[in-house]
């Protein structure tokens, strides 16, 4: 009896590491899919409305699922190869992040992560596939505030309240720190936290990406938004781990015929996906 226990010990064991390495293992690099012919890639992503998210027919969509795809055909098409992706769900973004920074060649990732020289000593970025507007919300209560020097008062007995991990959270120090150095920070895990929590109580204010406001204001919620606060000075880019040898394709990829960005196929997405006046604005934002 002992040593059938050691056994189903060892073998579940053994599954679980198994399951740690399994997308190391599936994931191959360019030079090995060069090489083969075929070959799986990895794409870690967050769950996000509009850009990572399953439809009402339960099917994996958004503009950089799909943006990721017309990447596996470009590939396919260009290089005579046949690549598949193996979509992976990662709820937090810390962990996302750490989990491709610390991935072999084949995994990448997409959870709209700005570009800065800081990141790009622990990933590569692919070029930048989308200019953010970054936009400051509060309780539809709070008085528009038309200048940042009206927010120690407009603000005032208001928290800020931070996804953890982003520069949107370097945002609020900034705003706590020059105008409200009594608030004491919150945190959230996700935009959809953010949103609920804001809509919920006249407390908080925060930083949220501009199409996680529109969409939530389009369901109605109660929320205002502070165009003094609007930043669009950042941009998104598919991450990859520093050794990974896909950085070459990626950017082939992107600048092909003009620039994928500036194509009728990336309109098409933006607009399936955000709708077309917050794709407009998007597009439009640089």
């Amino acid at each position: 009896m002992k040593f059938i226990i050691l056994i189903v010990f060892l073998f579940l064991t053994a599954a679980c590491r198994h399951n740690q390495t399994d997308t190391q293992q599936k994931s191959a690099t360019w030079t090995e899919i060069q090489e083969r012919g075929y070959g799986t890639i990895t794409l870690a992503f967050v769950p996000s409305e509009g850009f990572s998210y399953t439809d009402a027919d339960g099917r994996l969509t958004g503009v950089t699922i799909d943006l990721m795809r017309d990447f596996k055909s470009f590939v396919n098409s260009n290089y005579d190869v046949d690549i598949e992706l193996l979509f992976e769900p990662i709820d937090s973004f810390s962990a996302f992040y750490n989990h491709v920074k610390e991935s072999q060649s084949g995994v990448f990732g997409v959870a709209n992560v700005t570009i800065t020289e800081e990141r790009r000593n622990e990933l590569q970025f692919s070029p930048p596939y989308l200019t953010n507007i970054a936009t400051l919300i509060t309780h539809r209560d709070v008085p528009e505030v038309e200048s940042f020097q009206e927010i120690s008062d407009t603000f005032s007995g208001l928290l800020p309240l931070a996804f953890e991990g982003t520069l949107h959270q370097e945002r609020l120090e900034g705003i706590q720190q020059k105008f409200l150095p009594n608030a004491v920070m919150s945190f959230a895990q996700s935009n959809n936290e953010i949103i609920e929590r804001v809509s919920a109580e006249n407390r908080y204010f925060a930083y949220v990406d501009i199409y996680n406001y529109w969409r939530a204001a389009e369901r109605g919620a109660p929320l205002r938004r502070h165009a003094a606060g609007d930043e669009s000075s950042e941009q998104f880019g598919v991450i990859m781990p520093l050794e990974s040898d896909w950085a070459n394709v990626m950017e082939e990829f992107l600048d092909h015929s003009g620039g994928y960005i500036y194509s009728s196929r990336y309109r098409e997405l933006m607009e399936k996906h955000l709708g077309p006046e917050l794709a407009d604005l998007l597009l439009n934002s640089e």
